[in-house]
């Protein structure tokens, strides 16, 4: 399963804050949302007044990928079996094609009221004329999915992005406005580690460090990969505990506050981008299932799940998937040199190449000394790592573990570092 949005970061120029106020106009639905007041104190108090806000400068964009068209490997219909690695190199086995809605993100701070100072993250979806009824849906499921999850509970989750607010101005742009709990992400951390590595090779730097040294930036690095595992599947254990899958986990939809390895006793990471987020509860399994969810249940379907309950089943193991991609992608990027490998080349060879047998995988990564340090970290605890992706990527959607289970397993309670 592709991770449906990629971020990617441009030059902009410096913060120069411009305030917003008479320009937009408030959405009915961003009205719906505010006066759904209920005991979850950042939902009763979200922001819908744009003149408590204040703009500051671009600082990125990404847009989406659809996926069209699957075909069957047992439970991963995505796949198909029978094709060959250089087949999947032409992406034959699924339509990709890039989504009509681009996102823009901007600096920017709350300027009036009780949050007066706090700094936070616009994230601007293109109105109706410009990114068509997607985007529409896309900033309204959104909005909702992180209302209901910051009203589940008195305390939220520190694992999940937080919403502040949001408005419609009168071109259309749904603005979402999240706290700014760090500019960085999990691609941000495994591009810059990679290049530091290849940076250290090429200065010659390796030979001459200290082997306790070297060994200590090692372990410093397995520390905050660990670190950044537990928050992200902690993120999606809330989630799926109150009926909400993601959908669209990958290294972009992860944010960190830090990206420094030493200082992992610090990293809070957060899921962002529900975009895609599903409602799993049992009444709305029972309703006729469309718009941005249309894919996953039809994956559900061709898988051999039809009732609410294997549906669920099947959209809660759909997203474990999802969060195992993830978990290979931050084995092996940050402990390799860059270029040797990116995340669409090793879902390939794990999907296409070994056909999910992790242990056919690590025999071939084992032969090749560009995977050395990747190797060793799956290899902590007699393979516990590999044990635990194996499981996370079972081809058997019924045979993997919610995110509770994986949360506490012995690779990830941090015992074998």
């Amino acid at each position: 399963m592709f991770s449906r949005s990629c971020i990617t970061t441009c030059t902009v120029s410096s913060y120069h804050p411009s305030s917003i106020s008479n320009s937009p106009t408030l959405n009915s639905k961003f009205k719906h949302n505010q006066n759904n007041r209920t005991h979850g104190r950042y939902r009763a108090s979200l922001i819908m007044n744009p003149d408590s806000f204040e703009v500051g400068r671009l600082i990125g964009s990404y847009g989406f990928m659809n996926i069209t068209s699957y075909s069957g490997l047992q439970s991963r219909p995505d796949i198909d079996s029978s094709l060959q690695f250089e087949d999947v190199g032409g992406l034959k086995f699924q339509d990709v094609n890039e989504g009509n809605v681009q996102i823009r993100l901007y600096e920017g701070r709350v300027s009036q009221g009780p949050r007066r100072g706090t700094p936070i993250i616009f994230k601007v979806y293109p109105g109706k004329q410009i990114g068509g009824l997607e985007a529409d849906m896309m900033a309204s499921n959104e909005l909702k999915s992180h209302a209901y999850l910051q009203s589940c509970s008195q305390s939220i989750c520190q694992n999940i992005q937080i919403l502040l607010g949001g408005f419609e101005t009168k071109t259309g742009e749904q603005w979402l406005a999240f706290r700014n709990d760090g500019k960085y992400s999990a691609a941000d951390y495994a591009k810059v580690s990679s290049e530091k590595l290849s940076k250290n090779r090429a200065l010659g730097e390796q030979k001459l460090w200290n082997p306790f040294e070297q060994e200590t930036n090692i372990k410093r690095k397995r520390s905050f990969v660990i670190k950044l595992l537990q928050g992200v599947l902690g993120g999606l254990a809330y989630m799926h505990d109150n009926e909400r899958l993601h959908q669209s986990l990958g290294p972009s939809s992860v944010v960190l506050n830090t990206m420094v390895d030493k200082e992992a006793a610090y990293l809070v990471p957060r899921l962002r981008d529900l975009a895609f987020s599903v409602d799993i509860r049992f009444s709305s399994l029972e309703e006729n299932l469309s718009g941005l969810s249309e894919g996953l249940w039809r994956r559900a379907r061709s898988s051999g799940a039809f009732t609410p309950m294997e549906k669920r089943a099947f959209g809660i193991a759909d997203d474990i998937y999802g969060a195992g991609l993830l978990f290979a992608y931050l084995a092996f990027i940050p402990f390799c040199e860059a270029g040797i490998i990116d995340s669409l080349s090793l879902q390939r060879l794990l999907e296409s190449t070994f056909k999910l047998d992790l242990t056919a995988a690590r025999e071939y990564c084992l032969a090749d000394d560009r995977f050395l340090e990747a190797v060793k970290f799956l290899d902590l605890g007699d393979g516990a790592g590999w044990e635990l992706l194996q499981v996370m990527l079972n081809p058997d959607f019924r045979n993997r573990p919610i995110a509770e289970a994986v949360l506490n397993h012995r690779f990830l309670t941090g015992a074998l570092l």
